[in-house]
């Protein structure tokens, strides 16, 4: 079955189904289809636009309540690491060292450490976990 949309020579718009293309010709040529609106037997196809099947979005969706965007993800995240740490400023690699050799009593930490003094942290076997910067952070 094929549905049309159709219009009179008047302007009214309506629909038919029919069994094939060819039956449409067929009942157009013996005047056989009639505007509901008015009784005119002169119908023609109206302009349809060809059902085109979406693609799946290859992008995530928009952030939503239960999706927080990136940056609050990684807000949230720094705020539960750093709650219950002592903050140690550009005194971390020491700080680390300190706690790490038994030099000092064991908590956690944070403060900042340039890239250089995290490799030697790393290459020392001191575990550090950097935190992820943000854009406040260059402020």
């Amino acid at each position: 079955m094929i549905r049309y949309a159709l219009t009179c020579e008047e302007g009214h718009g309506f629909e038919a189904w029919f069994g094939s293309a060819d039956t449409y010709d067929e009942q157009v040529e013996a005047h056989a289809i009639i505007c509901p609106a008015c009784g005119s037997v002169e119908v023609k196809k109206a302009p349809m636009a060809p059902y085109v099947a979406k693609r799946r979005a290859e992008t995530p969706p928009p952030p939503s309540a239960e999706q927080p965007r990136p940056y609050a993800m990684l807000r949230k995240l720094r705020a539960e690491l750093t709650a219950d740490s002592d903050y140690v400023g550009p005194k971390f690699p020491e700080e680390a060292r300190k706690i790490h050799f038994d030099e000092a009593p064991g908590r956690a930490i944070h403060g900042e450490a340039t890239p250089q003094e995290a490799q030697e942290l790393d290459e020392e076997g001191v575990p550090i976990f950097p935190l992820p910067r943000l854009p406040e952070d260059q402020n």
